[in-house]
């Protein structure tokens, strides 16, 4: 298996003059995804937490509709890349033999392959926990974000989703060249360990696009806060999944684009 950090020599230009020297730089890789034999995808991603993405591609795909319908799960590394090998009960590999479709996905593609305005624009899940924060709560997930990845820490070339609650901080993190991967990754790891997630809040360190969204009713959290802006169609798309949206969050603030409600004010009424 590929390391997901790749040291490079490179030359530095600066206006004091030119000097060279070796930097980590994050891996990508060609990964494919097959059930029962078929493939049905091949996405460009960080080779880390495999199964995580395996599991959590497959749910945010509609693939499976919990994790337990994959009887079994291979990481198969190959000479230009990974394949992930997993194998449906008879149900579900019946089912997905009727809605197949091949996708070829740069780094980073949400939407790429599907082949109607409907499927891109498939209605997102009800998430049906209405739990709300304070300001500060929302202020505490994103501070210890930036600390707790690694990957970008050595690479400053990856994005990041992770899910916090109040009572435990920072449950789980996850790591990807392409910020639908990282997030996919998020709700495989959180879906293997059988967490609870209706008490949580979806942390992002890219912009909220629509299908950023749809992938996070899957996981069912109430709320997504990410550092960059959100989309007009996300906005919608969460307003009408009942998330709460908030976005552009920095150290000195953030702004509420959908169930404002759900931020609660500063100080607890009495």
């Amino acid at each position: 298996m590929q390391d997901p950090v790749h040291m490079v020599h490179r030359q530095i230009w600066r206006e004091t003059g030119l000097s060279e020297g070796d930097r980590p730089i994050p891996e990508e890789t060609a990964v494919s995804l097959t059930y029962n034999g078929s493939s049905y995808a091949v996405m460009m991603a960080t080779p880390q937490n495999l199964e995580d993405f395996a599991v959590g591609f497959s749910l945010s795909e509609g693939v499976v509709s919990k994790s337990s319908e994959i009887d079994s799960l291979e990481v198969i590394p190959l000479d230009d890349g990974v394949e992930l090998r997993m194998w449906l009960n008879h149900t579900e590999a019946d089912r997905l033999q009727e809605r197949r479709r091949h996708i070829a996905g740069p780094t980073g593609c949400g939407l790429c392959g599907i082949d109607s305005i409907a499927e891109a624009m498939r209605p997102a899940a009800i998430v049906t926990s209405r739990e709300s924060f304070h300001p500060q709560q929302i202020m505490e997930a994103m501070r210890s974000l930036a600390p707790l990845q690694t990957l970008n820490i050595a690479t400053r070339a990856v994005h990041a989703a992770a899910f916090w609650t109040p009572s435990d901080g920072i449950v789980a993190l996850r790591e990807d060249v392409g910020r639908h991967n990282a997030l996919d990754k998020l709700a495989g790891a959180l879906a293997r360990a059988g967490t609870a997630t209706g008490r949580g809040i979806i942390l992002l360190t890219s912009r909220v696009s629509v299908e950023m969204v749809q992938k996070a009713t899957i996981i069912g959290a109430p709320m997504i806060v990410s550092v960059s802006a959100p989309t007009a169609l996300a906005v919608r798309m969460a307003k009408t999944a009942g998330i709460a949206l908030v976005a552009i969050a920095r150290a000195d603030g953030f702004e509420i684009f959908a169930h404002n409600d759900r931020v609660l004010p500063e100080t607890a009424p009495a």
